[in-house]
């Protein structure tokens, strides 16, 4: 059984349909990239789980329907959300922004903070600067960090490398695949194909809402015809 499943999910923002019949799984403890141009339906297919958006078909965690079900509910059985843009609150500080991230689990522990400290380190050092002074890899890990607060079982990444430079991505990514291999699954929504797929076990490619391709990861950065027509490099 897997950890993430959707069957058939079909999603629309009003009158306009984005996803067209999406089937994926995610595993625990993998580590999966969701791919695509801009507008190919990843970003929905992250709220589809969370259910932030108009979905029909079948959306499972553990074999069982996560609908209809709140958002916050959802987010309650442990399925955490990060967004593209990071979600951070600039006015509060690195500790208060990661307090925030346990209020799933009703207060954060002095065990949480340091696992989470543990991880990324530069929190540590910067934890009592307000969010808005870090610069955006810290910005971005400090995201991950408030994510992992609410001990998810199941991450959803959009955009991790979005404004960051290739090496603070790249570590980035390292923390995310380590944090798969202990447990967590994860699905990581990417526009940067290849920095993705150098992290992931596998690979799905969206066009236009439709999953075009599926394979693990090395087998996707091998055909240079799909890489070509769907992932840009």
């Amino acid at each position: 059984m897997s950890l993430l499943e959707l069957r058939g999910v079909e999603a629309r923002y009003g009158d306009h349909r984005v996803l067209h019949g999406v089937s994926l799984t995610v595993e625990t403890g993998e580590l999966v990239a969701l791919l695509g141009a801009n507008g190919a339906g990843k970003t929905t297919t992250l709220r589809a789980v969370c259910g932030t958006v108009r979905t029909h078909g079948d959306v499972l965690l553990d074999g069982e329907r996560l609908f209809p079900r709140t958002p916050e509910r959802v987010a309650r059985q442990g399925v955490v959300h990060v967004p593209e843009g990071r979600g951070t609150f600039a006015s509060l500080t690195v500790l208060e922004n990661l307090r925030v991230g346990a209020w799933v689990r009703r207060g954060a522990s002095t065990r949480d903070l340091v696992r989470v400290f543990e991880r990324f380190p530069q929190l540590y050092e910067h934890r009592d600067r307000p969010a808005g002074s870090l610069s955006g890899a810290e910005q971005q890990a400090l995201a991950l960090g408030r994510a992992l607060m609410a001990h998810p079982r199941l991450l959803l990444v959009d955009e991790l490398s979005h404004g960051l430079a290739p090496a603070a991505a790249r570590d980035l990514l390292e923390r995310l695949r380590e944090l798969a291999a202990s447990g967590t699954g994860v699905l990581l929504v990417e526009q940067a194909a290849g920095l993705a797929l150098a992290a992931a076990a596998r690979g799905y490619v969206l066009e236009a809402g439709t999953v075009v391709a599926t394979a693990p990861a090395a087998e996707l950065v091998e055909d240079a015809a799909l890489r070509a027509r769907y992932l840009g490099y």
